[in-house]
């Protein structure tokens, strides 16, 4: 486990599970909103996310969760030795989610990116969190399966196997 993509649908404990990760591996961790997001939700340039991109996935060793671009998400699919799916019911998701936002509203969020607060982007996640749902998780459960065989698929499927995962990554 040195090249581990971390994937999943908003508010599933991706970034919660990536620090245990990270620690335990030694594997230096990037949340693909850090590059993808400039203050106040501005979106970085293709070029300057692709630069920042294609810098992590030169490396030897990385953890990058999140989405980006569906070109990013299947150059990460083809290096990784690992994709780790959090995939949980997407109720899950929006209560979780729900549960940040009002809490980022009163303590931020220091995973977030930089200079975005996440509160006022709370009606825009939650729309952005059932089209992944809907039209994103079917195309990435058949990317997915392209690289079984080649890669290490870890498949979360419930917040108590996220748990177990997080708790002794394997």
């Amino acid at each position: 486990m040195t090249r581990v993509m971390v994937i999943g649908n908003a508010g599933g404990g991706k970034s919660t599970m990536c620090k245990a990760l990270s620690s335990s591996h030694a594997l230096p961790h990037l949340a693909i909103d850090k590059i993808q997001w400039k203050p106040n939700w501005v979106e970085a340039s293709q070029s300057e996310f692709a630069a920042s991109h294609d810098a992590w996935l030169s490396q030897d060793r990385w953890l990058i969760d999140g989405y980006g671009s569906w070109e990013s998400v299947q150059r990460r699919m083809n290096m990784a030795d690992t994709i780790v799916f959090v995939d949980h019911p997407i109720w899950v998701h929006y209560w979780w989610a729900a549960k940040r936002q009002v809490k980022s509203l009163f303590l931020g969020r220091a995973d977030g990116p930089d200079g975005c607060p996440m509160f006022p982007v709370t009606i825009r996640l939650f729309k952005m969190m059932w089209w992944l749902h809907r039209e994103m998780r079917p195309k990435l459960l058949a990317a997915i399966e392209i690289h079984r065989g080649r890669a290490r698929i870890i498949h979360i499927r419930s917040p108590k196997e996220l748990a177990e995962f997080a708790a002794n990554p394997r």
